[in-house]
């Protein structure tokens, strides 16, 4: 769902109204949780920040993963997780076109998907919920990295059980991904390789995407199609398959996979 404040007696984000059950070490005030980050950030390489931010929100949140991913045309681009299972997910939600992450980047807004086994966030996204609890994760919030005019990627929190975020949580998640933002915006960009849209920004942070771009030039050769369409089948062929596009993109770059006309 899109975060917006309601009469819920747990609070106005559905989660626990006495902040103070996590402990002030998974629930800290908002100038307690920038002094955190400031410190875990603090003489980091630029290009080591996304991954140092994905393991301070489990630091400062009750959640048990955390990735962060970056809009691109086709499919996001995942560039840091806190642990396997986070990378996963993210991928899986690449690979669907569908989740909450994907909902965020459209609605430009925090979307909290607090019980994936409720028919409310099971309707919304029945593949990913799925496999998110199959995973053993049952919440997600993902929030918009970007300003309220252009939303750049996200960041994508998962839970092991159910519920919601507290007032101050959210604050708490916002601020991660407000430095995320200022992180990811400030990489350095002049010797990136130029992808395949002319953007250059953040290409070396996403080498595996350059696997998805080839993979998918490959099927348009092989298919006579279109990008989006190649694409598609790129997709459409991971989900049948139970993998992810990346593994199938590497399988059809590796010449292990090709696509033949229907």
């Amino acid at each position: 769902m899109v975060v917006r404040p309601t009469d819920d007696p747990r609070g106005p984000f559905g989660g626990d109204p006495d902040p103070r059950r996590e402990g002030p070490e998974r629930d800290p005030d908002g100038f307690g949780a920038a002094d955190v980050i400031a410190r875990e950030v603090r003489g980091s390489a630029p290009r080591e920040v996304p991954g140092r931010l994905c393991e301070v929100a489990v630091e400062l949140l009750p959640v048990s993963g955390a990735s962060v991913s970056l809009r691109s045309d086709g499919m996001p681009v995942q560039l840091s997780a806190s642990n396997a299972r986070a990378a996963h997910l993210a991928q899986i939600q690449a690979t669907l076109g569908d989740g909450p992450c994907q909902s965020a980047l459209e609605d430009g807004a925090p979307v909290l998907a607090c019980d994936l086994t409720d028919a409310r966030d099971a309707g919304r996204w029945p593949v990913f919920a799925e496999e998110a609890t199959a995973a053993g994760v049952r919440a997600v919030y993902a929030l918009p990295l970007g300003s309220d005019g252009l939303c750049v990627g996200t960041l994508d929190l998962y839970r092991d059980s159910p519920g919601g975020l507290t007032e101050n949580q959210l604050h708490v998640a916002r601020l991660v991904a407000g430095v995320m933002t200022g992180a990811l915006m400030s990489l350095p960009r002049g010797d990136e390789v130029e992808s395949p849209d002319g953007e250059a920004w953040l290409s070396g942070l996403a080498a595996d995407q350059d696997e998805v771009y080839q993979a998918v030039g490959m099927i348009m050769a092989q298919l006579g199609v279109g990008a989006d369409d190649a694409l598609a089948r790129l997709r459409g062929d991971a989900f049948a398959r139970g993998c992810t596009a990346l593994e199938v993109a590497h399988e059809v770059v590796t010449h292990r996979k090709r696509f033949e006309r229907e």
